[in-house]
């Protein structure tokens, strides 16, 4: 088991590097952020570190066990995940710049089995989601960053895309929501992060329970 769980972790860790030097090289820079002005990016970064952290851990390099961080990737993956689909069958061009989705390997990793790959990690082989507080004051920092950098540095640099209210926000559908509304949405979209984590907190709790960790010799 420890060497499926060692060659496992090595793929989601090489995996997530491939992607990560992916966007660095062909992410967009066409405005001020390039490809950081997106939380899709935000998210990758985040599972290449926590797959690192994973890496450490196997290989006995790091004492520490990243609870919180590797908690709050889980969920903020999660988050893409459902916001992304959920916006693009709304509206393809709400999340996209002309409706079309990118190759279809960086779209399925990315907004699929990334995310699913990183949360089978947390929630099966390293057992999180046992220092909630930790998790939940990553979670809040991590988003609140994200809202500050989108609504006071990219938005004022960057003239696209354009909506009905404002300009420059990444999202297309995030310029056409008044500030008010941009900020209930920021706000359900913490609360949806909330509910995640305790949802994947119960489930990890019974897999603790149903499937208990073997003893150390």
């Amino acid at each position: 088991m420890a060497g499926f769980i060692h060659i496992y972790r090595w793929a989601v860790f090489l995996l997530a590097g491939g992607y990560v030097l992916r966007t660095l090289v062909f992410g967009g820079y066409d405005g001020f952020g390039g490809p950081a002005r997106y939380l899709t990016v935000w998210a990758l970064f985040a599972s290449f570190f926590a797959a690192s952290r994973m890496m450490a851990i196997q290989e006995g390099r790091s004492e520490s066990r990243w609870d919180g961080f590797v908690c709050m990737t889980a969920v903020i993956n999660a988050m893409v995940v459902f916001l992304f689909w959920r916006l693009y069958f709304g509206d393809p061009t709400s999340v996209t710049s002309d409706g079309q989705l990118m190759a279809w390997h960086l779209e399925l990793y990315l907004h699929l089995f990334g995310p699913l790959l990183q949360l089978i990690d947390t929630i099966f082989i390293h057992r999180s989601y046992r220092r909630l507080g930790a998790a939940f004051a990553w979670l809040v920092g991590v988003i609140g960053t994200y809202v500050l950098w989108t609504e006071l540095v990219v938005s004022p640099t960057n003239a696209t895309p354009v909506g009905t209210v404002t300009s420059g926000l990444p999202y297309r559908f995030l310029n056409d929501l008044e500030l008010p509304q941009r900020m209930v949405f920021y706000g359900s979209n913490i609360a949806i992060a909330v509910i995640l984590l305790l949802l994947f907190a119960a489930i990890a709790w019974g897999i603790r329970r149903i499937f208990p960790a073997p003893e150390a010799p």
